[in-house]
């Protein structure tokens, strides 16, 4: 079964300091060496993985923290356009097995729009993935419109990938594991999209395709719940449609980084067959465990096209 890969992640030495400092801290140290020599390899390793997971096309992007961890915008803009094109190049040398998502200043949200349409018309990139909150910013704010206005002209998705919040939340004193993926990611990401959703950004431009991994961030598992408790607390405060709603019709969601039967399955009812993508979260997770989890999914073949490749073409605009 083919398959089209959406999250999966690169750097360059530009980044590596500051991804030592910051997600790689508090994590296994010989694992963090092999991320390493994964994410800046875009030949044997990389390619070896996605031949033995039968990954025909994975869509490279900036691993986290990335350009988002950039106090000056200056620097990041800079940054961000630099590292746009060595993914170009890359995905050049290769180009029927990679694709490009951009990774953008948003410090600066017009120069992140004008850059988003760069990388689209100039280097054929399919959208862009942001890592979180950009220096206590987050993306349903008013000065984010004229960014999100591009990205509905340009057709293309925005994947929210985790992040760190600004200030780590006292709840996680003395718990540092709990900081990260294991469960902050998760909580920081579900509460991103949800700002989003409340704000009313989706009113305003009802085109917006948003992508969340990890199976939509436990967000699928509780949109009853979001619309039975928005009826009481929105005091005045209107949306043009339920909450739920927005997530069904704006919010597409990956497998990857949930190898698991009882997520996917949530996933495809609360959302539907043409909302939820393969993925694997390359190199933090295995390649042949999330093949081998999709592949044996208790699915029919035509779900499964649908979720290795088919919706996936569809969102990203992919030809051929």
């Amino acid at each position: 079964m083919k398959k089209i890969a959406l999250e999966e992640h690169f750097i360059t030495p530009d980044f590596l300091q500051e991804t030592q400092k910051v997600d790689f801290a508090n994590m296994n140290q010989n694992r963090v060496a092999d991320f390493q020599t994964r994410l800046l390899d875009f030949d044997d390793l990389r390619i070896k993985a996605m031949d033995e997971a039968g990954i025909d096309i994975s869509v490279l992007s900036l691993t986290d923290p990335g350009i988002q961890g950039i106090i000056d915008a200056r620097i990041a803009t800079a940054l961000a356009y630099k590292t746009n094109d060595f993914l170009a190049e890359k995905i050049a040398k290769n180009p029927q097995r990679f694709r490009g998502f951009a990774c953008l200043a948003l410090q600066d949200p017009i120069k992140s729009a004008i850059e988003l349409e760069r990388c689209v018309h100039q280097h054929g990139f399919v959208g862009a993935l942001i890592n979180g909150q950009t220096q206590g910013s987050y993306l349903d704010e008013k000065k984010y419109h004229p960014f999100w206005k591009k990205v509905e002209e340009l057709n293309v998705p925005i994947y929210l990938h985790p992040g760190n919040p600004q200030h780590i939340p006292l709840n996680y004193k003395n718990q540092p594991e709990l900081a990260g993926p294991l469960w902050g990611w998760t909580v920081e990401t579900g509460t991103h999209a949800l700002r989003m959703i409340f704000s009313g950004l989706f009113d305003l431009y009802p085109g917006i395709k948003i992508i969340l991994g990890h199976m939509g961030e436990t967000i699928p598992y509780l949109l009853w719940r979001l619309d039975s408790r928005w009826e009481i607390i929105k005091q005045g405060k209107e949306l043009q449609k339920l909450p739920s709603q927005y997530i069904k019709e704006n919010f597409y969601v990956t497998t990857s980084g949930v190898c698991s039967n009882g997520p996917l399955a949530c996933a495809i009812q609360e959302l539907g067959e043409e909302r939820v993508m393969f993925s694997v979260d390359y190199p933090y997770e295995s390649s042949k465990i999330a093949a081998e989890f999709i592949e044996h999914a208790p699915i029919s073949k035509k779900l499964l096209e649908k979720i290795c490749y088919g919706n996936a073409s569809k969102v990203l605009n992919l030809k051929g």
